[in-house]
């Protein structure tokens, strides 16, 4: 195996030991069932008694020979590792690990944050949990169907019957406000912190700005080919992407050449290439 294929499986197990914690500790024995094949798991956990961990095996079989009539088997050994290894991990964790709170909002609040974090690093290092990012990969393969939709309506059936089952609106929203804290922190650990800043500028004296900005920066400036369409004028529009410390200086070096330039600064979650990181530094 691989070096990087190594790695990658190190930090998908990392991100499953992670997952199962926040299940384990926070959310299943609180009765936030969260959306998808974990929270449909915990409502059938609290019906019957059976483990959450194999539950979701059993609910991801059936996936997995769809997955692998529609989509080959090139897609399964990562999926296959990731759904096993939670699976066992939450059913061998939770004979050992305290319940911290019984108080349903900070259950729903930390055990968002640490499943987020976990389904973050595995989606980060190229792996999959089975359920709910499995079901998408399904619902892509087929034209005309929306994979946000369709997935939206997934955890929303899941919610509802936990709501139903439990007995209590207030675990549903519990539930809610765990998809969305779960959600913010996969596409933060995917993206990243926003570090980096990108400016776009555009300027009568655009010659004067780029030489100001090649003598007081070390950045590079791409000209963007621009029109404004109420005077139907070609013009160009600067971009430069900075570090957080170089916003003030890039915008001391643009207006002090150019007071009545056009600037639009936006966030920028990750820069790849010269001047930044490189693709696998992660």
């Amino acid at each position: 195996m691989k070096t990087n294929s190594v790695v990658d499986f190190a930090w998908v197990t990392a991100g499953v030991i992670i997952t199962a914690l926040g299940l384990d500790m926070f959310l299943i024995p609180n009765k936030i069932a969260a959306g998808g094949v974990s929270g449909a798991a915990t409502v059938v956990h609290y019906i019957i008694g059976l483990p959450v961990g194999i539950t979701m095996l059993f609910m991801n079989i059936p996936l997995f020979i769809m997955g692998i009539s529609r989509l080959g088997l090139t897609f399964g050994f990562r999926s296959l590792y990731g759904t096993v290894s939670l699976s066992v991990a939450i059913d061998l964790l939770n004979r050992f690990l305290p319940v911290p709170t019984e108080d349903s909002l900070l259950a729903a609040l930390y055990g968002g944050v640490m499943v987020g974090l976990g389904l973050g690093l595995v989606f980060r290092y190229r792996g999959t949990t089975g359920g709910t990012d499995l079901a998408a990969a399904l619902i892509r393969s087929y034209k005309g169907i929306n994979i946000g939709q369709a997935l939206f309506m997934v955890d929303a059936l899941v919610v509802i019957s936990a709501g139903l089952t439990f007995h209590s609106w207030e675990l549903a929203m519990y539930a809610l406000i765990t998809i969305f804290i779960s959600a913010w922190m996969i596409d933060l650990v995917q993206e990243g912190i926003s570090y980096a800043k990108a400016f776009f500028i555009i300027s009568d004296k655009q010659e004067a700005v780029v030489n100001a900005l090649f003598n007081n920066m070390d950045r590079g400036v791409t000209a963007l080919k621009g029109k404004g369409l109420y005077t139907q004028t070609d013009r160009e529009v600067l971009f430069i992407v900075v570090t957080r410390s170089e916003v003030s200086t890039l915008k001391n070096v643009v207006y002090n050449v150019d007071p009545a330039a056009f600037v639009i600064l936006t966030d920028v979650r990750e820069v790849l290439g010269e001047g930044f990181k490189y693709y696998g530094n992660q």
